[in-house]
């Protein structure tokens, strides 16, 4: 038994050496795609990629947004290239993966970070906001692998990041869609990882946490929607349970240059990740429970959505400080609004 342990332990450290010693992919001179890359996490992204010396190919459906933040780049001393274009339209995702291909060359990082996030209770949520979740967040992504994909394989090296979410491993109450369309993504991620792994391309599957980026302003509130506003706006400005949007990118670009399969974000995120695979009914209940005390009721404005910056309602601005400085300095003020949902199917 001893000598079975002290073989693992020798394994282990083995491997913990190797992954030590293996040489980190460097950006530099690298043409990387950021879906979303305009505000919000996707820009903060870019920054850094355009730090590490990569060429940058960003989109947006706002093209005053993507003015912003080519401009805010550009300043930066990074050579970008801004397409306007909608990821959930097949289209218009190959139309811009071909510009950024014939303006900076063959794509050596591909990173899904568009999002959508509507927020509010299962009895306010319809079909459409379900079906447009996972448009942005399941097809989206497998639109765009689909077209660097095969030049990836070709040229045997690229690596692909899914910004998924924690709650892409653990349901959280009144996110349903957006937990449905990131679970979908982290599925996605972890097969296409195991399967393109024999061509020289690595895939990374991203879960953060609570981040502060700004995002609260630009995400979607249903039912009582000032007291949804309320506790998500207060859960992504607090310190401690929260990360600050540029820690989020080095990590996350750290993890990608390591060539790491999953990389979870934040203290909290690990231990609610942890937690469910090892007590999945004791956070089932948890999570209920927290429904229960905690979330709004239905009601309110229904199945209507409104956006956080239209939700502050009475929450004084001191509570969510950080959470405005980071919107204020990540794009996200004057933000396209959100699309309105599909129309359910029959």
């Amino acid at each position: 038994m001893n000598r079975g342990l002290l073989l693992a332990a020798l394994g282990v450290g083995g491997y913990v050496a190797y992954r030590a010693l293996k040489p980190r992919y460097d950006f530099r001179d690298k043409h990387a795609i950021v879906t979303g890359g305009s505000r919000g996490l996707g820009l903060v992204l870019a920054r850094q990629l355009a730090g590490a010396g990569a060429r940058l190919s960003i989109c947006s459906r706002d093209p005053d947004e993507l003015a912003r933040a080519v401009s805010d780049l550009a300043g930066r001393g990074a050579r970008v290239v801004a397409v306007e274009c909608d990821v959930t339209d097949r289209d218009r995702v190959r139309e811009f993966v071909a510009i950024a291909r014939q303006r900076n060359g063959p794509i050596d990082v591909l990173v899904n970070n568009a999002g959508v996030i509507r927020v509010g209770p299962l009895e306010e949520m319809r079909e459409g906001d379900f079906e447009q979740s996972m448009r942005t967040h399941f097809w989206a992504p497998l639109y765009t692998t689909l077209e660097v994909l095969p030049e990836m394989k070709a040229r045997r090296q690229g690596r692909i990041v899914n910004i998924a979410s924690f709650g892409g491993k653990v349901a959280v109450p009144h996110l349903l869609p957006y937990c449905a369309g990131k679970f979908a993504l982290v599925g996605l991620s972890d097969g296409l990882r195991a399967e393109v792994a024999r061509h020289g391309v690595v895939v990374t599957t991203v879960c953060p946490g609570l981040m502060r980026v700004g995002s609260h302003l630009n995400a979607e509130f249903k039912g009582r929607h000032e007291e949804e506003y309320a506790w998500f706006a207060l859960g992504a400005g607090m310190p401690g349970l929260s990360m600050g949007a540029g820690r989020a990118a080095r990590q996350i670009l750290s993890a990608c240059a390591r060539g790491d399969a999953e990389a979870v974000l934040g203290l909290p995120a690990k231990v609610a990740v942890a937690a469910r695979a090892m007590c999945p009914n004791l956070v089932a209940d948890a999570l209920a429970l927290v429904n229960r005390v905690v979330m709004p009721e239905p009601g309110g404005i229904g199945n209507a959505a409104v956006r956080g910056r239209d939700s502050r309602g009475k929450l004084p601005a001191a509570a969510t400080a950080l959470v405005d400085r980071a919107a204020a300095a990540n794009n996200e003020l004057h933000a396209a609004a959100v699309p309105p949902p599909l129309p359910a199917t029959s």
